[in-house]
């Protein structure tokens, strides 16, 4: 008998299993595809390689602004896809590798849970029963297709996030429905390709959730670029390649396009492994579970998507720690206080913890500063031209810091900072005496800090 079985190999399942076997308990790992999952394969790494591909045309295409001159520049799009599935074979082998260091066994394929015995919970898979004293439900989530007439009936037209990634021809025009992360950074990549991108989402704004500031700076950038954005519109039908929508004075009008994405979110994947008979309560969202990742059965804990709350690989990742850490005696709970979002479009979108317009929301008092990136000189220098935006949201009686949000590069790899401040609770006075390396884009928020009168 194993101590723990994990079913699932994403960056929840992959990073517990990694996390179990070097403190020294046996696991056994089931993934029915490969390991990674969502993440490494259809989502955030072939994503981010594809927008790496097309930030290197861009700045070939407008080096003359860096006083460089390159002509005839052009892109190869089966290249460019070449290049994406190297980097995932390359890291799939990875994550294996690193299983087989710390003993994990693999089992690949579909595994069923068959119910607990006096010997711990049972798993089928391939025609074999393995049990464990712990389970750990690492299932993910799918990409959700609403039941919009006509849908179906599209066939190949129709695109999820993992449809898109297999395309081997870059299509003429593309429709995305959603205006959220995945549909920005799909459309960010089309766009500087050269597709004819149009944007309809059901919100006021792209990028719901995220600061509505930043978002709207972002938006403002892509229709400079020639992006369609339809925004508080309704998507009522498909046909064929014609996408129907209700404007916001609900006349309808359509948007067609040679491919269209669905990206209007995902939703946990929870059937069809077994939870029934073990009794695990579910939510609207997915499965239920408190701040230790502990579902309503004993030795049962869920981490990463299935859970259906935050639904990115970094969360799941730190989930499938707090898990590994209660079972091995290090009592840990899992914040949501801090979890950091990133857009990788160009130019990049961060942020961390309270937004204005959730401070609005829940009556807390606070004081907000923003500052232009272009007060940061390693900004100017890299970013000609560049648009560029940083906020610091802090607590009026206190003065800790309870949210950061910034447009411009590389704030993708700026935001671990505030994070750090927003977990940390730093105040203002204690930002202050932090030492920024100079000259770096990340000196902006301790420059926006000082805006504020800390004195």
């Amino acid at each position: 008998m194993k101590d723990l079985a994990i079913i699932g190999g994403g960056p929840a399942g992959y990073v517990a299993a990694e996390r179990a076997g070097a403190k020294g308990l046996s696991v056994v790992l089931f993934e029915k595809r490969e390991l990674g999952g969502v993440c490494l394969n259809e989502g955030c790494i072939p994503t981010k390689t594809l927008l790496y591909s097309a930030k290197v045309y861009d700045y070939a295409v407008h080096g003359d602004k860096y006083g460089i001159r390159a002509s005839d520049v052009t892109f190869d799009f089966d290249r460019i896809i070449a290049r994406k599935n190297k980097v995932i074979k390359k890291l799939v082998a990875g994550i294996g590798a690193k299983m087989k260091a710390h003993g994990i066994q693999v089992v690949r394929g579909e595994a069923q849970i068959r119910g607990r015995s006096t010997d711990g919970i049972e798993i089928a898979c391939n025609g074999e029963t393995f049990r464990a004293r712990d389970l750990l439900l690492c299932t993910g989530s799918e990409a959700f297709v609403p039941p919009i007439p006509g849908i179906r009936e599209a066939g190949d037209i129709v695109l999820t996030n993992r449809e898109i990634l297999a395309l081997r021809e870059q299509p003429r025009s593309l429709v995305i429905i959603g205006g959220g992360v995945i549909g920005m950074e799909f459309a960010s990549f089309y766009n500087r390709l050269g597709t004819e991108v149009t944007v309809i989402e059901m919100l006021p704004e792209i990028l719901g959730g995220l600061d509505g500031e930043i978002s709207a700076m972002l938006r403002d950038v892509y229709t400079q670029k020639g992006i369609r954005f339809r925004l508080s519109c309704k998507v009522t039908e498909v046909r064929n390649s014609e996408v129907m929508y209700l404007t916001p004075e609900g006349a309808t009008a359509s948007a067609t396009g040679e491919k269209i994405l669905v990206s209007v979110g995902r939703r946990a994947v929870t059937g069809g492994v077994g939870l029934e008979t073990l009794g695990v309560e579910r939510t609207r969202g997915g499965v239920k579970t408190d701040n230790r990742m502990r579902t309503n059965i004993p030795n049962v804990y869920a981490a990463g998507d299935i859970t259906g709350f935050s639904m990115l690989a970094h969360t799941a990742s730190r989930e499938g720690e707090v898990v590994i850490n209660n079972l091995t005696g290090r009592p840990d709970v899992m914040r949501y206080n801090a979890i950091p979002g990133v857009v990788y479009t160009n130019p990049e979108v961060a942020g961390v913890g309270l937004t204005e317009e959730a401070a609005a929301r829940e009556g807390i008092a606070c004081r907000v500063a923003r500052l232009p990136m272009a007060y940061a000189g390693r900004f100017v220098a890299e970013n000609e031209g560049g648009v560029g935006l940083c906020k610091v949201i802090v607590g009026e009686r206190y003065g800790e810091v309870l949210g950061v949000h910034m447009i411009g590069n590389p704030c993708s790899e700026m935001i671990y900072g505030a994070c750090m401040a927003v977990e940390q609770e730093l105040t203002l006075r204690e930002m202050e005496e932090i030492v920024f390396p100079h000259p770096t884009v990340s000196e902006i928020f301790r420059e926006t800090v000082f805006t504020f009168d800390i004195h």
